[in-house]
């Protein structure tokens, strides 16, 4: 009988180099801090587990009083396509404050206007939406991310934080994944 060969990084097409994204994030970090000047505190909302990465590397890089919250958001499970189903799960009191939410990847629009729906029934005075990367040829639910790290096409991709079944998620660059 023959073994599924397991997952690795033969797998992977390189898409998006490591020195590519901290570019980008040091770009991004320089635009909210110039968008939100004077502004006491920004609450930055990392959606885990993907945006976990990237949001660490972009608040090293805006230049003002942040609040680190987080939540957890699924509409995927371990498939490579959307359930349609988001679940949302959170404590966070951001009541007149400006948010930040930061998501790893927007495609199907699904999972980022359930969660906007759910953090504006929180009163912030501001919400606006970061992505490492949008996919908006495969919109479903029209949603437009305030700052973009990079467009990409229909590709299912892993590293930097996204990941396959738990996989790829500790690479340092994006590849797409082709088994």
């Amino acid at each position: 009988m023959n073994k599924p060969r397991r997952m690795d990084k033969r797998d992977l097409r390189d898409l998006i180099s490591a020195e590519r994204i901290e570019e980008r994030i040091r770009d991004l970090g320089k635009n909210i801090t110039n968008d939100y000047a004077g502004c006491p505190e920004l609450v930055v909302i990392c959606v885990l587990n993907g945006a976990f990465m990237f949001t660490a590397d972009l608040v090293r890089h805006i230049d003002l009083p942040c609040r680190i919250e987080f939540l957890r958001a699924s509409s995927y499970g371990n498939r490579q396509t959307s359930s349609g189903k988001v679940t949302i799960t959170h404590d966070i009191d951001i009541g007149k404050r400006h948010v930040l939410l930061v998501e790893d990847i927007v495609d199907t629009g699904l999972t980022i206007s359930g969660i906007i729906a759910e953090l504006r029934n929180l009163d912030p005075l501001s919400l606006r939406v970061c992505t490492l990367l949008d996919k908006p040829s495969q919109r479903r639910v029209m949603v437009s991310p305030d700052y973009t790290g990079f467009t990409i096409p229909a590709y299912f991709v892993v590293g930097y934080g996204l990941d396959i079944a738990g996989k790829f998620r500790e690479l340092p660059y994006i590849g797409v994944y082709r088994p």
